[in-house]
């Protein structure tokens, strides 16, 4: 019978490409509900960063959940957008709350390189349904996109607590998204291209936020 935890190991070595991580623990294991007794014995090639090498995943999450940011990242997912998982990526990188996919619930999880087994992620099957979660939360909903009534990211002060919001490769926000956020804000791009990748788009904007939550750099 394959053990789980050594099973997700080995997916996630495999999804993380090289060999990373460590070999089977040097000397006396380690007291603690947190450690893994499997990737003890046989190594821990998760792409995971040096400080859970060895715990479980589920120790991971748990300590994840103490400090996870006061923001929330939300996809539109109508086409199946492969760029899905790669959101989701840098959502665990920079900790957000959650991720919440707006549409459609199979999205594509091979750009993700396993992150979302740490990241809580959540499914709305409408705008509708949506924009009711967040008012109840009293998030705003900031949509990030460029349209005529955008301001601009690098110059707009990002509240603490809110939902932003990313269209899907090539549409964009749609209209039922653009008309329900409070703010909508694009990114400022400088060659002939008129947008920049979805997955792109969405890192530029939770670094801001960070920027501005975590190291208090007002915007410009």
């Amino acid at each position: 019978m394959t053990d789980p935890a050594a099973e997700a190991a080995a997916v996630e070595a495999a999804a993380a490409g090289p060999v990373v991580g460590v070999g089977p623990w040097d000397g006396p294991w380690p007291e603690g509900e947190q450690w893994d007794p499997e990737l003890l014995a046989h190594g821990d090639r998760r792409n995971v960063v040096d400080g859970y090498r060895y715990w479980t995943m589920e120790a991971i999450v748990a300590d994840l959940d103490t400090r996870r940011h006061a923001f929330h990242v939300a996809v539109e997912n109508w086409q199946h957008d492969l760029n899905i998982g790669s959101v989701v990526r840098t959502a665990n990188a920079f900790l957000a709350r959650e991720v919440h996919i707006v549409g459609r619930r199979r999205w594509n999880r091979r750009g993700a390189m396993v992150t979302d087994r740490y990241q809580h992620v959540r499914h709305h099957a409408s705008v509708e349904e949506f924009t009711a979660w967040a008012a109840a939360e009293g998030l705003p909903v900031i949509g990030i996109d460029n349209f005529p009534d955008s301001r601009q990211l690098e110059t707009y002060d990002l509240p603490e607590r809110c939902v932003l919001v990313f269209g899907q490769e090539g549409p964009g926000l749609s209209p039922e998204m653009h008309a329900a956020a409070g703010a909508t804000l694009s990114i400022a791009q400088f060659g002939s291209t008129r947008s920049i990748n979805a997955s792109a788009a969405a890192a530029v904007a939770m670094h801001a936020w960070v920027r501005r939550h975590v190291f208090g750099q007002p915007p410009g």
